[in-house]
Protein backbone atom coordinates (compact mmCIF):
# COMPACT_ATOMS: atom_id res chain seq x y z
CA UNK A 1 0.00 0.00 0.00
CA UNK A 2 1.49 3.35 -0.97
CA UNK A 3 1.67 6.37 1.31
CA UNK A 4 -0.93 8.20 -0.80
CA UNK A 5 -3.45 5.37 -0.57
CA UNK A 6 -2.88 5.00 3.15
CA UNK A 7 -3.49 8.70 3.70
CA UNK A 8 -6.79 8.63 1.83
CA UNK A 9 -8.00 5.70 3.94
CA UNK A 10 -7.13 7.35 7.24
CA UNK A 11 -8.75 10.61 6.23
CA UNK A 12 -12.10 8.85 6.57
CA UNK A 13 -11.50 8.35 10.31
CA UNK A 14 -12.82 11.46 12.15
CA UNK A 15 -10.64 10.68 15.17
CA UNK A 16 -7.43 10.67 13.13
CA UNK A 17 -5.75 14.12 12.96
CA UNK A 18 -5.20 13.59 9.25
CA UNK A 19 -8.95 13.80 8.77
CA UNK A 20 -8.51 17.54 9.28
CA UNK A 21 -5.90 17.90 6.55
CA UNK A 22 -7.21 19.47 3.35
CA UNK A 23 -6.31 18.08 -0.11
CA UNK A 24 -3.00 19.31 -1.47
CA UNK A 25 -4.38 20.67 -4.75
CA UNK A 26 -6.64 23.73 -4.68
CA UNK A 27 -6.74 27.17 -6.37
CA UNK A 28 -3.87 29.40 -5.30
CA UNK A 29 -3.07 32.99 -6.11
CA UNK A 30 0.46 34.14 -6.96
CA UNK A 31 2.22 37.49 -7.28
CA UNK A 32 5.45 38.38 -9.09
CA UNK A 33 7.51 41.52 -8.63
CA UNK A 34 11.07 42.69 -9.10
CA UNK A 35 13.25 43.06 -6.03
CA UNK A 36 13.50 46.82 -5.38
CA UNK A 37 17.19 46.33 -4.56
CA UNK A 38 18.08 44.17 -7.58
CA UNK A 39 16.64 44.41 -11.09
CA UNK A 40 17.91 40.89 -11.81
CA UNK A 41 15.99 39.30 -8.92
CA UNK A 42 12.34 38.35 -9.41
CA UNK A 43 10.19 37.30 -6.44
CA UNK A 44 7.34 34.88 -7.10
CA UNK A 45 5.17 34.35 -4.02
CA UNK A 46 2.14 32.24 -3.12
CA UNK A 47 -0.27 34.81 -1.68
CA UNK A 48 -2.73 32.12 -0.64
CA UNK A 49 -0.09 30.60 1.64
CA UNK A 50 1.43 33.82 2.93
CA UNK A 51 -1.98 35.28 3.78
CA UNK A 52 -3.11 32.09 5.49
CA UNK A 53 -3.50 31.84 9.26
CA UNK A 54 -1.02 29.01 9.64
CA UNK A 55 1.06 29.15 12.81
CA UNK A 56 3.38 26.71 14.57
CA UNK A 57 1.41 24.80 17.20
CA UNK A 58 4.32 22.87 18.74
CA UNK A 59 3.35 21.93 22.27
CA UNK A 60 -0.21 23.21 21.85
CA UNK A 61 -1.87 20.92 19.36
CA UNK A 62 0.96 19.60 17.23
CA UNK A 63 0.51 15.89 16.51
CA UNK A 64 4.09 15.27 15.34
CA UNK A 65 5.21 13.63 12.13
CA UNK A 66 5.64 10.16 13.69
CA UNK A 67 2.67 8.35 15.22
CA UNK A 68 2.65 8.42 19.01
CA UNK A 69 5.45 11.00 19.22
CA UNK A 70 3.65 14.33 19.32
CA UNK A 71 6.32 15.74 21.65
CA UNK A 72 8.86 15.46 18.83
CA UNK A 73 6.98 17.88 16.62
CA UNK A 74 8.88 17.91 13.33
CA UNK A 75 12.17 17.07 15.11
CA UNK A 76 11.92 13.29 14.79
CA UNK A 77 14.94 13.19 12.48
CA UNK A 78 18.29 14.94 12.17
CA UNK A 79 18.54 18.17 10.15
CA UNK A 80 20.89 18.29 7.16
CA UNK A 81 23.07 21.38 6.74
CA UNK A 82 22.50 23.34 3.53
CA UNK A 83 26.06 24.63 3.21
CA UNK A 84 29.21 25.49 5.16
CA UNK A 85 27.78 28.82 6.33
CA UNK A 86 24.79 27.03 7.84
CA UNK A 87 27.09 24.55 9.56
CA UNK A 88 29.39 27.24 10.97
CA UNK A 89 26.46 29.26 12.35
CA UNK A 90 25.08 26.23 14.18
CA UNK A 91 28.56 25.31 15.47
CA UNK A 92 28.84 28.74 17.07
CA UNK A 93 25.38 28.44 18.62
CA UNK A 94 26.07 24.99 20.08
CA UNK A 95 29.05 26.41 21.98
CA UNK A 96 26.56 28.50 23.96
CA UNK A 97 24.76 25.40 25.26
CA UNK A 98 25.54 23.67 28.55
CA UNK A 99 24.31 20.49 30.27
CA UNK A 100 21.86 22.73 32.13
CA UNK A 101 20.26 24.00 28.92
CA UNK A 102 20.75 21.00 26.63
CA UNK A 103 19.43 17.74 28.04
CA UNK A 104 21.38 15.49 25.66
CA UNK A 105 24.58 17.51 25.85
CA UNK A 106 27.45 16.30 23.69
CA UNK A 107 30.80 17.95 23.30
CA UNK A 108 32.43 18.16 19.87
CA UNK A 109 31.02 18.59 16.35
CA UNK A 110 31.48 14.94 15.43
CA UNK A 111 29.53 13.86 18.50
CA UNK A 112 26.45 15.96 17.83
CA UNK A 113 26.40 15.33 14.07
CA UNK A 114 26.33 12.21 11.91
CA UNK A 115 27.13 11.31 8.32
CA UNK A 116 24.11 10.41 6.23
CA UNK A 117 22.93 10.89 2.66
CA UNK A 118 20.08 12.85 1.13
CA UNK A 119 20.16 11.33 -2.34
CA UNK A 120 21.34 7.82 -1.43
CA UNK A 121 24.72 8.45 -3.05
CA UNK A 122 26.57 11.44 -1.65
CA UNK A 123 27.55 11.75 1.99
CA UNK A 124 26.11 14.71 3.89
CA UNK A 125 26.36 15.89 7.48
CA UNK A 126 23.29 16.35 9.68
CA UNK A 127 22.49 16.79 13.34
CA UNK A 128 22.65 13.50 15.24
CA UNK A 129 19.69 11.74 16.79
CA UNK A 130 19.26 10.41 20.33
CA UNK A 131 19.45 6.84 19.05
CA UNK A 132 18.66 4.72 16.02
CA UNK A 133 14.99 5.72 16.05
CA UNK A 134 15.20 8.71 18.35
CA UNK A 135 14.51 12.40 17.64
CA UNK A 136 17.10 15.10 17.03
CA UNK A 137 19.79 15.29 19.70
CA UNK A 138 18.89 18.95 20.35
CA UNK A 139 15.33 18.14 21.38
CA UNK A 140 14.82 18.49 25.13
CA UNK A 141 12.14 16.29 26.68
CA UNK A 142 9.03 17.52 28.42
CA UNK A 143 9.86 18.17 32.06
CA UNK A 144 13.47 19.18 31.43
CA UNK A 145 14.19 22.13 33.79
CA UNK A 146 15.41 24.41 30.98
CA UNK A 147 12.25 23.71 28.98
CA UNK A 148 11.04 21.25 26.39
CA UNK A 149 11.71 21.60 22.68
CA UNK A 150 14.72 22.62 20.63
CA UNK A 151 17.66 23.59 22.83
CA UNK A 152 19.01 25.90 20.12
CA UNK A 153 15.66 27.67 19.79
CA UNK A 154 15.43 28.17 23.55
CA UNK A 155 19.00 29.45 23.76
CA UNK A 156 18.33 32.03 21.06
CA UNK A 157 15.36 33.34 23.03
CA UNK A 158 17.46 33.52 26.20
CA UNK A 159 20.11 35.46 24.27
CA UNK A 160 17.53 37.85 22.87
CA UNK A 161 18.05 36.90 19.21
CA UNK A 162 15.76 35.33 16.66
CA UNK A 163 15.99 31.50 16.56
CA UNK A 164 16.93 31.58 12.86
CA UNK A 165 20.34 32.84 13.96
CA UNK A 166 21.04 29.59 15.86
CA UNK A 167 19.04 26.80 14.19
CA UNK A 168 19.90 24.86 11.01
CA UNK A 169 18.48 26.43 7.85
CA UNK A 170 15.96 23.67 7.22
CA UNK A 171 14.57 24.05 10.75
CA UNK A 172 13.90 27.79 10.69
CA UNK A 173 12.77 27.93 7.06
CA UNK A 174 10.00 25.34 7.44
CA UNK A 175 7.21 25.46 6.47
CA UNK A 176 8.24 27.99 3.82
CA UNK A 177 9.73 26.56 0.67
CA UNK A 178 12.16 28.73 -1.29
CA UNK A 179 13.25 27.56 -4.72
CA UNK A 180 15.73 29.57 -6.75
CA UNK A 181 16.74 29.29 -10.39
CA UNK A 182 18.27 31.48 -13.06
CA UNK A 183 15.85 31.99 -15.93
CA UNK A 184 16.70 33.27 -19.41
CA UNK A 185 14.07 35.59 -20.81
CA UNK A 186 13.14 35.86 -24.51
CA UNK A 187 15.48 38.87 -24.88
CA UNK A 188 18.37 36.73 -23.53
CA UNK A 189 18.57 38.57 -20.22
CA UNK A 190 18.77 36.42 -17.09
CA UNK A 191 16.99 36.86 -13.79
CA UNK A 192 17.19 34.95 -10.54
CA UNK A 193 13.69 33.77 -9.67
CA UNK A 194 13.03 33.16 -5.97
CA UNK A 195 9.78 31.26 -5.44
CA UNK A 196 8.19 31.34 -1.98
CA UNK A 197 5.55 28.68 -1.40
CA UNK A 198 4.04 26.25 1.07
CA UNK A 199 6.26 23.36 2.13
CA UNK A 200 3.52 20.76 2.04
CA UNK A 201 3.84 16.98 2.31
CA UNK A 202 5.19 16.74 -1.22
CA UNK A 203 8.11 18.94 -0.28
CA UNK A 204 9.59 15.93 1.52
CA UNK A 205 9.60 13.85 -1.66
CA UNK A 206 7.96 10.45 -2.06
CA UNK A 207 8.09 9.79 1.69
CA UNK A 208 6.10 12.90 2.51
CA UNK A 209 2.79 11.10 2.18
CA UNK A 210 3.89 8.65 4.87
CA UNK A 211 4.26 11.34 7.55
CA UNK A 212 1.73 10.59 10.25
CA UNK A 213 0.63 14.24 10.22
CA UNK A 214 1.75 17.44 8.55
CA UNK A 215 0.73 20.86 9.75
CA UNK A 216 0.56 23.09 6.68
CA UNK A 217 -2.62 21.48 5.35
CA UNK A 218 -4.23 20.89 8.75
CA UNK A 219 -6.98 23.05 10.16
CA UNK A 220 -5.43 22.37 13.58
CA UNK A 221 -2.50 24.66 12.67
CA UNK A 222 -4.40 27.39 10.82
CA UNK A 223 -5.29 29.21 14.01
CA UNK A 224 -2.93 32.18 13.92
CA UNK A 225 -4.03 35.64 15.00
CA UNK A 226 -2.20 37.29 12.10
CA UNK A 227 -1.39 36.31 8.52
CA UNK A 228 1.73 34.25 7.96
CA UNK A 229 3.62 36.94 6.04
CA UNK A 230 3.56 38.96 9.29
CA UNK A 231 4.31 36.20 11.80
CA UNK A 232 7.10 34.86 9.58
CA UNK A 233 8.47 38.29 8.66
CA UNK A 234 12.02 37.65 9.98
CA UNK A 235 12.29 34.33 8.12
CA UNK A 236 10.98 35.79 4.86
CA UNK A 237 13.37 38.71 5.22
CA UNK A 238 16.29 36.31 5.65
CA UNK A 239 15.19 34.39 2.54
CA UNK A 240 14.76 37.28 0.09
CA UNK A 241 16.29 40.35 1.75
CA UNK A 242 14.78 43.35 3.53
CA UNK A 243 13.79 45.44 0.45
CA UNK A 244 12.05 42.48 -1.22
CA UNK A 245 10.26 41.56 2.01
CA UNK A 246 9.06 45.15 2.46
CA UNK A 247 7.52 45.03 -1.02
CA UNK A 248 6.06 41.59 -0.35
CA UNK A 249 4.47 42.81 2.89
CA UNK A 250 3.06 45.83 1.05
CA UNK A 251 1.47 43.64 -1.61
CA UNK A 252 0.17 41.08 0.89
CA UNK A 253 -1.29 43.79 3.11
CA UNK A 254 -3.06 45.51 0.23
CA UNK A 255 -4.51 42.31 -1.16
CA UNK A 256 -5.56 41.14 2.28
CA UNK A 257 -7.45 44.38 2.92
CA UNK A 258 -9.18 44.08 -0.44
CA UNK A 259 -10.13 40.46 0.27
CA UNK A 260 -9.24 39.40 -3.25
CA UNK A 261 -6.94 36.48 -2.54
CA UNK A 262 -7.97 32.85 -3.08
CA UNK A 263 -8.21 31.55 0.52
CA UNK A 264 -6.34 28.61 1.92
CA UNK A 265 -8.96 25.89 2.54
CA UNK A 266 -7.49 25.07 5.96
CA UNK A 267 -8.29 28.57 7.19
CA UNK A 268 -11.50 28.92 9.13
CA UNK A 269 -12.64 25.39 8.30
Amino acid sequence: MTGQIELRVLVDDPDDPRSREVPLDFPREWIEFTDPADDNHLIRADLTWLLSRWTCVYGRGCHGIVAGRAADGCCSHGAFFTDSEDEQRVRAAVKRLTPATWQHFRRGFKNWTENDTIDGKNSARRTATQGADGPCVFLNDAGFPAGAGCALHAQALRDGVHPLEYKPDVCWQLPIRRDQEWVKRPDNTKVLVSTLSEFDRRGWGAGGHDLDWWCTSSTDAHVGTEPMYVSYGPELTALVGAPAYAKLAEVCGARGRQGLVAPHPADGA
